[in-house]
């Protein structure tokens, strides 16, 4: 019998029984279905409550009998393939120790091949050495790190944010640079310029075209790859997701910092009378033409420093090898440089709230506070407990909001 069979005979038994000819106040019948339904549902609802447990139950005893899966070795992934490595699994039961003592910087870091993170883990680094840069992931993805230059190329490493070992994503690589986001990152391969989107420990849609020899990624303007022609033959756009090769390279731009929130570059260029280094305005849709710029104390070729997450600032060496503060604000107006401590060794990473970290020539760590910086004091490094005299120290780059 279905439902509105059993309803109509059950309406039918009850009207039967109502003795009375007045009208009812209330429905029998509807009352005793609605009654019926509730305690259905009740019955429903308390089965699915045990098949949930039940089934946390067996999840959990699976895991506990399986445990980490762990990986034996390190893949190795041809240069642009994305078919060579699976992502570990998200944490277990086998999560990083927590970091004894109190955290020591605003960033993570990372102390020969050890991780310190800002929120108090310490980890192993297995099989990583020589480490020259590093940037995190977004999306609790895990670091991209970069190696120095050695014999056999530079390597690009993704540690997992669940404990596992690195994993090598590029090896023999002639130069690799990550975009400040995380998700891109671009490298020479060969005879060929290479790029690719980087997605849970995977390089995806890549794409590469010739470069000519000794022309090497150095940045990007969003999607774009910005590239360093050879013989000092200035920077160059590949915009990548359109196809083709490289555009025409501006040959005064000498190298890049990085960009400002609304998508133009912070660089480096010859300008005035006498040509000198000068921080210039970029404009990647142009070729990378300089909107603005500003030439005062002389500043250092050496390509290190980085912009601020706001855009407001640069940190750079100037050229009596100190550190320099510049507001990219006032860009070419008096007073915007600001003369910021000990020398840029190395790379330099900006906190979500505003400061600069980096490593002095000592090893030492250096915070550059603008505000502070304005108000007449010289930063100066300091050393870190914890980290052995001779063990190379990288500041980890943050993701940009």
């Amino acid at each position: 019998m279905t439902e509105d069979e059993l309803e109509r005979a059950l309406r039918q038994t009850l009207a039967g029984r109502v003795a009375t000819s007045r009208p009812l106040a209330a429905d029998p019948a509807g009352a005793a279905l609605r009654r019926a339904r509730a305690a259905g549902r009740r019955r429903t609802l308390a089965g699915l409550a045990l098949a949930g447990v039940a089934t946390v139950l067996v999840t959990t005893g699976m895991a506990q009998l399986g445990g980490p899966t762990g990986h034996s070795g390190t893949p190795t992934v041809v240069l642009g393939d994305p078919g060579g490595f699976a992502p570990s699994p998200l944490p277990t039961a086998s999560s990083p120790a927590p970091a004894q003592g109190p955290v020591r910087a605003e960033l993570d870091l990372i102390a020969g091949s050890r991780l310190d993170t800002s929120g108090g883990e310490r980890r192993e680094l297995t099989g990583l050495s020589a480490v020259e840069r590093a940037q995190r992931v977004p999306d609790y993805g895990g670091w991209l790190i970069t190696s120095a230059a050695t014999p056999a190329g530079r390597t690009l490493w993704w540690v997992p944010p669940n404990g596992s070992d690195p994993q090598v994503l590029l090896a023999g690589a002639d130069a690799v640079v990550v975009a400040a986001d995380g998700r891109q990152v671009a490298w020479r391969d060969g005879a060929y310029l290479a790029a690719a989107g980087v997605v849970g420990g995977q390089l995806l849609a890549s794409s590469r075209t010739a470069a000519p020899e000794g022309a090497t990624p150095i940045g990007f303007a969003g999607d774009a790859v910005l590239v360093r022609q050879p013989d000092r033959g200035g920077v160059s756009v590949w915009r990548r997701p359109a196809g083709g090769v490289p555009g025409a390279a501006n040959p005064d731009v000498l190298g890049v910092y990085g960009t400002l929130p609304d998508g133009r570059v912070v660089g480096l260029v010859s300008a005035g009378t006498p040509r000198r280094p000068c921080v210039a305005l970029l404009d990647p849709g142009r070729e990378l033409t300089p909107v603005r710029t500003g030439c005062g104390p002389a500043v250092a070729t050496d390509g290190l420093g980085a912009v601020s997450a706001d855009g407001r600032w640069l940190l750079l060496n100037a050229a009596p090898r100190n550190a320099l503060l510049v507001d990219l604000a006032n860009l070419g107006a008096a007073a915007t440089t600001h003369p910021a401590g000990p020398a840029v060794a190395g790379a330099v990473a900006w906190t979500r709230d505003g400061a600069a970290l980096h490593v002095d020539a000592t090893g030492g760590l250096v915070r550059v506070r603008p505000d502070r910086v304005l108000a007449g004091e010289a930063p100066s490094a300091s050393r870190l407990d914890g980290v052995a005299a001779g063990e190379r120290l990288v500041v980890v780059a943050d993701t940009r909001s």
